[in-house]
């Protein structure tokens, strides 16, 4: 985890040792938040995007080693033909717009998800952004953009599979680190926290694998309305909460 450039009154007395080092957010609500307001679905996208924007430069403040947004999945195929061909336009906005917030702050860009049936022109502006941004050393973040879970798992067994029946790959040699290693995320950390946002209580195919034992924060809050104080206070819920991995806790280990 990088330095923070600062500590939130509210984290004061949290030891940096204690925030996670990877946050994950399904970024959940923006069609509701538009709703309420009166506005077309398109709006809370656009405000969506734009709080992509506040929360990784807060991120960058606090020195967190990684960032991942939920911004698209394998299924929001299934929307309106209007409404994807918007977001897709917006994904290409959106990373051409932030290339000088991430090259100020150090931050690094990647995507995990299939790159097929996301447009060719869209394509060429996320790998220039990746490419522009590879040499940066601070926080990481990462968009899973056409994403499923169990489809990056399944890609990853079919991979070891073809290494196995090619002769390059001994079967018995499979391990969860090789396996993990042939998953879209090969060479991030696992997620610490995962947040929800917009009161929803499930998964919905994301980092499945990755998610083993990170800790879940649920909240009322859309995206749109997630702001910086909302992030200190899901850092210091995780802070609060003991992991135990499977063991425990060191007060029960003695008896």
């Amino acid at each position: 985890m990088a330095e923070a450039k600062y500590i939130p009154d509210v984290l004061a007395d949290v030891p940096r040792g204690a925030w996670p080092r990877h946050v994950a957010i399904i970024m959940d609500g923006n069609g509701r938040w538009a709703k309420a307001r009166g506005l077309p679905r398109i709006e809370g996208h656009r405000e969506g995007a734009a709080n992509v924007h506040r929360i990784t430069e807060e991120a960058s403040n606090l020195g967190l080693a990684q960032l991942t947004l939920f911004a698209f999945s394998s299924e929001n195929w299934r929307r309106p033909p209007g409404e994807v061909a918007f977001l897709m336009e917006l994904y290409r906005i959106h990373v051409i717009q932030e290339r000088p917030m991430l090259m100020k702050e150090n931050v690094r860009f990647r995507t995990i998800g299939r790159r097929e049936q996301i447009p060719e022109h869209v394509l060429e502006e996320v790998d220039r952004t990746v490419e522009m941004t590879a040499g940066n050393t601070g926080t990481t973040l990462c968009l899973a953009v056409n994403y499923g879970s169990r489809r990056e798992i399944v890609d990853a067994a079919r991979t070891l599979a073809e290494r196995a029946a090619a002769g390059r790959l001994d079967p018995a040699a499979i391990s969860e680190e090789s396996f993990a290693a042939a998953l879209d995320t090969a060479g991030m950390p696992d997620p610490d926290l995962l947040v929800r946002t917009a009161s929803e209580m499930r998964l919905s195919n994301f980092l499945l694998w990755q998610m083993s034992y990170a800790e879940l924060w649920v909240i009322d809050t859309p995206w749109p309305d997630f702001r910086e104080p909302t992030l200190h206070e899901a850092i210091r819920e995780f802070a609060g909460r003991e992991r135990r991995f499977g063991g425990l806790p060191p007060q029960d280990e003695a008896s």
